[in-house]
């Protein structure tokens, strides 16, 4: 089964300094219909504007990536990382007993642009820890490149859940396929671009919701940029 949300049905908020998607319920936006897809809980799309961003706040027992899209991202928490996320880099935060942080867009001049992206843990009350990658467009070029999963296959970060995420860079001919285990859920978020899951085009912020498939192919690309997740269906 395969279904399609599309970018314009997304929940959506506009404070001046951040504008933002809510691809399932969170903050402001509720909708019984999309909390969350398997384990995976929030992606939340943000434009932060210059010299903006969220002010020290908490989390606890979440695995929390970012992934940036353009600009760069400010990180700072209590546990004594300080760090610029740059497009490129995925940063894992596994909020486990809990931890504060604050995130920041610095430039003068420039939108920071991200994917926020939450999923339950399987292991609750975990110490607090942060890992950062860079994953060079090389490697995502025409690939599924795994970016997160829970044992750190292929020099991903590490999280504390049962779920696997891929980033992959489209176009033209290129194609991918994913097997997917039974009874495993994939949620497929079209970042920019165009591209057809299982032959089902869709276009820049769209997503594909999927269960009770045994893979997925990628293809009839133009310009894409594509994360998919492999889920635990609880």
């Amino acid at each position: 089964m395969l279904m399609v949300r599309k970018s314009q049905e997304r929940g959506f908020a506009d404070h001046g300094w951040l504008k933002s998607f809510h691809s399932f319920s969170f903050a402001g936006y509720y909708d019984p219909a999309h909390m969350g897809w398997g384990n995976l809980r929030v992606i939340n799309e943000d434009w932060i504007a210059a010299g903006k961003g969220f002010g020290t706040h908490g989390h606890r027992d979440m695995e929390i990536v970012t992934y940036v899209l353009q600009g760069s991202l400010a990180h700072k928490d209590s546990m004594g990382n300080v760090k610029a996320i740059p497009p490129g880099d995925v940063q894992r935060m596994s909020a486990g007993t809990g931890v504060q942080h604050s995130e920041f867009n610095h430039a003068p001049d420039a939108t920071t642009h991200l994917l926020q992206i939450w999923i339950e843990p399987n292991v609750m009350g975990v110490t607090p820890s942060y890992e950062q990658k860079t994953f060079a467009e090389a490697e995502k070029q025409g690939n599924l490149r795994l970016v997160a999963s829970n044992d750190g296959a292929e020099g991903s970060v590490t999280i504390h859940a049962d779920a696997r995420l891929y980033a992959g860079l489209f176009d033209g001919a290129q194609t991918a396929a994913l097997t997917l285990a039974p009874h495993r859920k994939c949620y497929v978020h079209l970042v920019r671009g165009a591209l057809a899951v299982n032959g089902v085009v869709l276009s820049t912020g769209d997503a594909a919701l999927i269960s009770d498939e045994t893979q997925i192919t990628l293809d009839q690309a133009v310009n894409a940029e594509v994360l998919v997740f492999d889920l635990s269906a609880e």
